[in-house]
């Protein structure tokens, strides 16, 4: 794999994320203003995702981006990429199973219309963004979850298939020797892919998906299908997504909470440090926990923000490709 330095094709924007150019071919030319730069020329089309495996789902959905493809279809296809990887043991096949040996996978899907689709506690199909975007397009509903959730799937055509591999199979055997469960903070390839897009007419999407943490209680569910607190997208004001220990971000709506603040004025990066600053409050103990957002807003801007050292950001446009270490709270 390439390293980071070598995706950096222009300096990086940093994580603060103030982007000043001039707008990418297909876009119109009006200013929008923020509180920190008064006149914003918008930078679109633009995509950010979280972790090193980012980079690949971006490629995947620039492609559909830089052709003036939608947003919602671009950030479906550019996490399937990481959920197709079997290499990758925290999204999709290959994910480490819960503590029975049983991978189940959570996503969700959320366009620039305020439709939104998830499932939770999938089991057995491959690409389970694809099964919440047919939530979101084929049912009244925004979540199915377990054996309906598969069923639906079978139904829309998609094939089941054994996620469990011979590696992930071997550590899962591995933990049963202990049996202790605990987040493992900033390993490689952690938990989550969030990915989130604006295309070359200015609408946002958004998608996010997981297998959760590794070893879990059969039946655990984390944020990542959780509308407002793993993922949410508001046309009209920007995107955010989460990723990390789920159960803290969903004691403060995490994503939905970033996407209101930048509502109210903040930016993308001022929002996402506040909302962690929240967790940071909330939680007791923070050994072992990591939580790390991402946000977009209607002018092209990101930021990122972290409880602690290790989160990195992947970040894709016509004149930028890179992973950023986005700056952290506490540790």
């Amino acid at each position: 794999m390439k390293n980071r330095r070598e995706f950096i094709k222009i300096s990086a924007i940093g994580s603060a994320g103030l982007l000043t150019a001039t707008s990418c071919s297909g876009a119109d030319d009006t200013t929008l203003t923020n509180e920190i730069n008064p006149v914003i020329t918008p930078i679109r089309p633009l995509v950010i995702s979280t972790w090193q495996h980012g980079l690949a789902a971006n490629t995947a959905a620039w492609k559909i981006l830089s052709s003036g493809g939608s947003a919602l279809d671009a950030v479906e296809q550019g996490v399937r990429i990481t959920e197709s990887d079997p290499e990758n043991n925290s999204v999709g096949i290959g994910g480490l199973p819960d503590r029975d040996g049983h991978v189940t996978l959570d996503a969700c899907i959320m366009d620039h219309k305020n439709q939104c689709g998830s499932v939770a506690f999938l089991q057995g199909i491959e690409n389970p963004i694809s099964v919440a975007r047919k939530v979101m397009e084929a049912t009244p509903h925004v979540m199915l979850v377990g054996k309906g959730a598969y069923r639906f799937a079978l139904e829309q055509g998609f094939k089941s298939k054994d996620l469990l591999t011979e590696k992930s199979k071997k550590r899962w055997q591995k933990w049963l020797k202990e049996g202790k469960y605990q987040p493992e903070v900033n390993r490689e390839n952690h938990d989550t892919i969030g990915m989130l897009g604006i295309d070359q007419a200015g609408n946002l999407s958004g998608a996010c998906t997981t297998s959760g943490m590794a070893f879990k209680m059969h039946g655990r569910v984390g944020d990542s299908p959780i509308i407002g607190a793993g993922l949410f997208v508001d046309n009209e004001v920007g995107a955010a997504c989460a990723t990390g220990v789920g159960e803290s971000v969903m004691r403060v709506a995490g994503s939905a909470m970033i996407v209101e603040l930048m509502r109210h004025g903040k930016s993308p990066q001022k929002a996402c440090e506040e909302v962690v600053q929240r967790i940071v409050k909330t939680e007791k103990n923070l050994e072992n926990i990591q939580v790390g957002f991402i946000a977009l807003n209607k002018l092209g801007e990101h930021g990122s923000y972290a409880i602690r050292k290790g989160f990195n950001v992947a970040i894709k446009h016509a004149k930028e490709e890179a992973l950023l270490d986005a700056s952290f709270a506490v540790f």
